[in-house]
C-alpha cells in the first residue's frame, strides 16, 4: 500500500520560510521518483518540482527556481520542499506524489493528502 503523509505547512509572513515534508512508506521511497504540487484557491493544480528516484536529477518550475528546493533522505524515506522568500502567491494547498518510476517525469500515480500553505503580505 502506497502512503504518502504531508507536514510542515502553516501560515508565515511574506518573506519567510517554511520546510515541507513527506514520510513515504519505504517500498515506495526506494522504488519511485517523487514531486510537489500545490493547488491555489480557484486554481487548478499545478507542478512545483520533483526528484528522480535516485536523487540525481531535480526539477524546479520557473515559480520555484531559486526560491525553492527539492531533496530526499533516503534514511528516513522522506522527501522534503525547502521554500524560501515565500509570497502571497506561493498560497495553496501542498501536495506530495510520487510514480512507479526511476524518473519524475511523467503522470503520478500516488498522492498524499496535502499540507495548507498560508502566505500573509
Amino acid at each position: 500500500q502506497v502512503r504518502l503523509v504531508e507536514s510542515g505547512g502553516g501560515l508565515v509572513q511574506a518573506g519567510g520560510s517554511l520546510r515541507l515534508s513527506c514520510a513515504a512508506s519505504r517500498r515506495t521511497f526506494s522504488g519511485n521518483a517523487m514531486g510537489w504540487f500545490r493547488q491555489a484557491p480557484g486554481k487548478e493544480r499545478e507542478f512545483v518540482a520533483a526528484i528522480s528516484r535516485s536523487g540525481d536529477s531535480t526539477f524546479h518550475t520557473d515559480s520555484a527556481k531559486g526560491r525553492f528546493t527539492i531533496s530526499k533522505d533516503n534514511a528516513k524515506s522522506t522527501v522534503y520542499l525547502q521554500m524560501n522568500r515565500l509570497n502571497p502567491e506561493d498560497t495553496a494547498v501542498y501536495y506530495c506524489a510520487s510514480r512507479d518510476s526511476v524518473s519524475w517525469r511523467g503522470l503520478y500515480e500516488y498522492w498524499g493528502q496535502g499540507t495548507q500553505v498560508t502566505i500573509s503580505s
